[in-house]
């Protein structure tokens, strides 16, 4: 197997499309309400869901992650291009080297950055 993409449903997808446009550039696709940017070998899109309303109740349910080499580097750039920003960059624990910074969209959904971690 192979993990593919992420859909994130919205009651307005417009509004996640502009934010992700602003932080990821411009998207790869959009079509049919869809939009996506590819990330690595997978994708993250945004489009309608009938089933979504309001804000997201529990952010931290699933929470979808972007590896960088360069931690404080892109998480300054999502910043000042206005993420939301929920914890600075972090190390998991004590002496750890790996780093972890987490973000939210307008609808709540939490996304982080993250060192890449070996296979």
């Amino acid at each position: 197997m192979d993990f593919n993409s992420i859909l994130i449903g919205s009651e307005h997808p417009e509004r996640l499309v502009e934010y992700y446009t602003r932080l990821l550039g411009q998207p790869g696709f959009a079509d049919g309400g869809y939009t996506g940017w590819q990330l690595g070998s997978g994708f993250v899109t945004v489009g309608p869901h009938d089933k979504v309303t309001g804000k997201n109740a529990h952010p931290g349910r699933i929470i979808w992650n972007i590896e960088t080499t360069d931690i404080v580097g892109d998480f300054e750039r999502f910043k000042a291009a206005g993420a939301i920003v929920i914890a600075e960059p972090y190390a998991f624990g004590e002496g750890e080297p790996l780093s972890i910074a987490t973000f939210a969209d307008p609808d709540d959904n939490y996304f982080q950055l993250m060192s890449p971690m070996a296979p």
